[in-house]
């Protein structure tokens, strides 16, 4: 059979469609070079198979289009945070407070989560809490040479509601620790001479610490003892109290006084 040859002039335009083109025959020599435009292309036919690595950079990316959902987990290191990420944030403007927040890995195990700054107080320390301060309202007569317990009986504060201003009148802190412990008491007596005059700080029904003056000589009525001491707590069951012993020569009536409610008792929590 005789070949019929055809040259292109002898194809009209547009002459040779799909159809008469055998499949896998047009290799990429056949195209000119940047022939094939995107509206040559099949929608979402180009896929990663078909770009080379490292062939997207990111100027290739719509502004705003890299959502959280195609960054993967723990992919984001503190060496890809600029420093002004923090120089460059906007000042608080005011003084921190208990509820603005930091983030903090829980436990180092790599979760992150919120604090609030108050739980920085506590983690440290916290306040000097708890603490209160009570005094006497009004003249307490007590016996002669006998250990008197002193009725501070009105609170000036009391955090924790762990002094018994009605009853006992003991400080009974259920957090452990070392306290900061002081007294003042003014002592007065109906005559004319106050003997020995002490001022006691009582732990758990037995003196701990005491502070004494002896007028012996003079002619003194009044007299003034402060007393300071630091005593350890153990948060349960230990109790602190005021204490007064005194002695009047002429065996007048023996007092504590209120004067400037100048006649108190306290206590508080030493940060360690």
């Amino acid at each position: 059979m005789a070949i019929i040859k055809v040259k292109t002039g002898g194809i009209t335009a547009d002459a040779i469609t799909d159809a008469l083109i055998a499949d896998d025959v047009v290799g990429t020599e056949h195209l000119t070079a940047n022939e094939v435009d995107t509206a040559a292309l099949k929608a979402d036919a180009v896929t990663g198979a078909q770009l080379a690595d490292d062939a997207v950079n990111s100027e290739h990316y719509t502004d705003g289009s890299v959502d959280t959902a195609h960054i993967a987990d723990a992919q984001i290191t503190t060496a890809k945070l600029s420093t002004a990420v923090f120089t460059g944030a906007t000042d608080i403007g005011a003084d921190l407070a208990d509820a603005d927040l930091i983030l903090v890995d829980d436990g180092a195990g790599g979760t992150i989560r919120k604090a609030a700054l108050s739980r920085v107080k506590t983690y440290a320390g916290g306040a000097n809490t708890p603490a209160f301060e009570a005094y006497l309202a009004a003249t307490q007569v007590i016996a002669q040479t006998t250990n008197v317990k002193i009725t501070m009986n009105t609170e000036r504060f009391d955090t924790a509601g762990e002094y018994d201003h009605s009853t006992n009148y003991r400080f009974t802190p259920q957090t452990a620790g070392k306290y900061f412990v002081y007294s003042h008491l003014n002592l007065q007596t109906a005559g004319t001479k106050v003997g020995n005059a002490i001022s006691k700080i009582y732990k758990n029904g037995s003196v701990y610490t005491q502070s004494a003056s002896n007028y012996a000589t003079d002619t003194t009525s009044t007299v003034a003892i402060g007393i300071t001491n630091i005593i350890a707590m153990n948060g349960n069951d230990d109790y602190l109290e005021v204490y007064a012993y005194m002695e009047s020569f002429d065996n007048a009536e023996r007092r504590i006084t209120p004067e400037v409610k100048g006649s108190y008792f306290g206590a508080f929590l030493i940060l360690e």
